[in-house]
């Protein structure tokens, strides 16, 4: 009796999980600051404070800015998420198994990714506006001055990260929905993935943290935050004779961590 499945089904069945990871798995992993293969259970990101600039006698030495250079500590953790495939149920079955328990897996370690994320989104102490009411024009406009109070850079690096209660809020804003305003080209009705508008790009997300009936929502800059990668997913698949079954395990091992608290503004949204 065989123990092990082909070599070739590992590699084909790995390639589509990390390419479903890839394509439909985390939405936030590309706005934040990442650093990948990461070797121990931790890694340093430099938060590096403003420099300041002066003037110098002729023949006098350059000043130095003297940056304050704070070390954030990310931990990583590792996450596993795996399924059983029957060998007689991918006979009976008109789906491809394979692909199904492929997708499942890379959805839930996306999932679990931007968790991550917005966990440490969530230890933002920068609130805009109050939290008995809706994503308003106010509130956006208030969060918009914290940012740039703070020198947070308009540099198109900017995103926002909202509820879709708080994306349907944002529709009924003329400056955010109407093309007078942003040009057709940058519509939401166009797609409801993304949509840029005041500099930042506004991502619809259903995973936001929901805290005493008010959503946290979040504006920030990518550098704000920071995402670690030990390994990116892999898969193990092993053949399990006692079951007629082989088991698929997904696993990544990451971490988030929040960098620099000035360039995270949160908007607190009842709901």
């Amino acid at each position: 009796m065989a123990t092990t499945v082909a070599q070739a089904f590992v590699k084909q069945f790995e390639r589509e999980v990390h390419e479903a990871y890839q394509r439909m798995g985390s939405k936030l992993r590309n706005t934040v600051r990442t650093k990948n293969n990461v070797q121990g259970a931790s890694t340093i990101f430099q938060k590096v404070g403003k420099g300041t600039a002066a003037t110098k006698a002729r023949h006098g030495a350059v000043p130095v800015m003297n940056l304050d250079h704070t070390p954030v500590e990310c931990l990583l953790g590792d996450f596993y998420a795996g399924d059983w495939v029957d060998k007689l149920d991918e006979l009976k079955t008109n789906i491809d198994e394979r692909q199904i328990i492929a997708g499942a897996g890379a959805y839930a370690l996306g999932r679990k990714t931007d968790e991550l994320l917005i966990t440490a989104m969530d230890q933002s102490g920068n609130f805009a506006g109050a939290a008995n009411d809706g994503m308003t024009r106010a509130k956006v406009l208030a969060a918009f001055e914290i940012l740039g109070g703070a020198d947070v850079p308009d540099d198109g690096q900017r995103y926002a990260v909202v509820g879709w209660k708080q994306w349907s809020q944002l529709l009924s804003i003329e400056e955010f929905a109407s093309s007078d305003y942003v040009g057709s080209e940058e519509l939401p009705w166009r797609g409801t993935q993304a949509k840029r508008w005041l500099g930042t790009l506004w991502i619809p997300h259903s995973g936001l943290t929901l805290q005493d009936g008010a959503r946290l929502c979040h504006w920030y800059h990518k550098t704000a935050i920071g995402h670690a990668s030990g390994t990116d997913v892999k898969t193990d698949i092993t053949w399990h004779g006692d079951r007629a079954a082989h088991f698929v395990n997904n696993m990544m091992s990451q971490g988030a961590c929040l960098i620099d608290a000035t360039g995270v503004v949160t908007l607190r949204c009842l709901e």
